[in-house]
């Protein structure tokens, strides 16, 4: 009769086990990463839908106001006040976007003015400024038929 010899195998599981757990850690890690980079594309949707209603307030109150169109202009730079006109749209604004930057620029032409609102925000204070700008032109209602 023949017996078999098997040699021992010492460890090998573990080393396996070892394995499994490494490749699980950075599958798990995978997947945290992911889901934070999908949270701060969240965020920056939110923040960009904001601002496209934020915009979409301010042509609709400037188009009712054409004769004082000019109070609306503003630069955030400036570090000046808005105007009376612009400061209940500015506070609205920099609620729901906190540290917003608003620039308004008014173009008056002969029969038309063209309105072009930025609004830029930073998620990260090491980030570029993300930038919403939308530009439209209101007829000048003395010029209607």
């Amino acid at each position: 009769m023949n017996t078999i010899k098997f040699k021992k195998q010492g460890g090998a599981a573990m080393v396996e086990a070892v394995v499994a757990v490494v490749l699980l850690a950075v599958g798990l890690l995978g997947t945290v990463a992911m889901q934070a980079r999908s949270y701060a594309a969240i965020n920056d949707a939110g923040m960009r839908a904001e601002a496209t209603l934020a915009a979409d307030r301010l042509i609709g109150i400037v188009s009712n106001d054409y004769d004082n169109i000019d109070q609306y202009v503003f630069t955030a730079k400036d570090k000046t006040q808005p105007s009376t006109a612009l400061k209940p749209w500015m506070g609205e604004t920099l609620a729901a976007i906190p540290g917003a930057a608003v620039d308004v620029a008014v173009v008056r032409g002969p029969t038309q003015t063209q309105v072009d609102i930025t609004i830029a925000w930073q998620r990260r204070k090491d980030d570029e400024p993300n930038k919403h700008v939308m530009t439209t032109y209101i007829m000048n209602p003395k010029v209607l038929p």
